[in-house]
């Protein structure tokens, strides 16, 4: 008698937790999927925008072309907004809009980073890519699309009105408390942590040496503490046994090459860790941040003393680095 197939880590990994896919390549989910999520973001897109075939020639020339042609028709629509900014954004969309098949979930897209500190043009942003998606799609359910959102404190509450709007959205370059429990007050639909702050993806001699285990892990049992509706996503993970260690947390969205490492590699024998963040810390104790929820210069004073100061720059490293990639994404859209 035949044995089934061998079950696989990405197997395990299912069991624990909802796997999202962490590209804008539609290969990725054909291969490997069903997802529950996709999520992108501005370093993402641009890498999978740029992407050559094996002739030298753009993979995507033809849907570039179209979004800054369909972004320039739109100009009267949306005077405020310049025709590259707006080509960014529906190229972003049009290539979302590719994987949904593969999906059961929310397709992400992130705000323009440079707006992490301005809550009405975050609100406008998030609003705008909503309809971008009905405008390209209009079989597309909108419902499904989640808007990306650094964790500043305008984006926070960038996020509460898109939410009470009914528009999902993802509280993203977390990496403390103090942001958790300000997205989590404002009824964002997930946060992500980054285990690894954004620099490791971008200077292959940099090593995090204080990975966020620990907070993803405080965070997911703070928010079941508390009743929270909004989800744990960890992102920014370099290993499959960063991955494995997350097993059990709500969601968990994994890069290409780490996905097909996962789907490759054997469930037993597995002599790494699986879940071991969410072991043996059921009797955790929280702070109270109910005094600086709804005070800004409070949250702002205690955003910028957690950690001693090393949430808040790894934020500010992160927004930075999307902020380079938003240029670059814009220069793909010649004025």
């Amino acid at each position: 008698m035949e044995s089934g197939p061998q079950q696989t880590l990405l197997d395990v990994l299912r069991s624990y937790s909802a796997v999202d896919c962490d590209t804008f390549d539609d290969e990725v989910p054909k291969r490997l999927g069903p997802f529950m999520d996709c999520t992108s973001n501005q370093a993402i897109a641009y890498h999978e925008l740029t992407r050559l075939d094996g002739d030298g020639n753009s993979v995507h020339a033809q849907l570039i072309q179209d979004a800054i042609d369909y972004a320039s028709s739109k100009s009267s629509k949306y005077p405020d907004v310049a025709v590259a900014e707006l080509a960014v954004e529906t190229m972003m969309v049009k290539l979302a809009l590719r994987i949904v098949p593969y999906l059961k979930g929310y397709s992400h897209i992130q705000t323009n980073p440079k707006y992490a500190y301005n809550k009405q043009k975050t609100i406008e942003n998030g609003k705008r890519i909503v309809a971008l998606f009905k405008d390209l799609d209009p079989t597309y359910d909108s419902r499904r699309v989640c808007i990306k959102v650094p964790s500043t404190w305008e984006g926070i509450q960038a996020c509460r009105k898109l939410e009470n709007q009914g528009i999902a959205t993802l509280a993203t370059t977390m990496f403390c408390l103090e942001q958790a429990a300000l997205a989590g007050h404002a009824g964002c639909t997930y946060i992500a942590p980054y285990i690894n702050e954004l620099r490791v993806h971008f200077d292959e001699h940099y090593v995090d040496q204080h990975k966020a285990f620990d907070f993803a892990g405080s965070a997911q049992r703070y928010y079941e503490k508390i009743g929270s509706k909004t989800q744990v996503l960890p992102a920014s993970l370099t290993s499959i046994q960063e991955v494995m260690k997350l097993a059990g947390v709500h969601h968990i969205t994994v890069a290409p090459h780490l996905l097909t490492k996962l789907a490759e590699t054997p469930a037993n024998p597995w002599e790494g860790e699986t879940g071991s963040v969410f072991k043996d810390r059921i009797d955790e104790e929280f702070g109270d941040y109910s005094g600086i929820l709804d005070d800004e210069s409070a949250w702002r004073l205690a955003f910028t003393r957690s950690q001693e100061g090393k949430a808040e720059v790894k934020n500010i490293q992160a927004i930075n680095i999307f902020c380079d990639k938003q240029d670059a994404l814009e220069g793909l859209a010649p004025r």
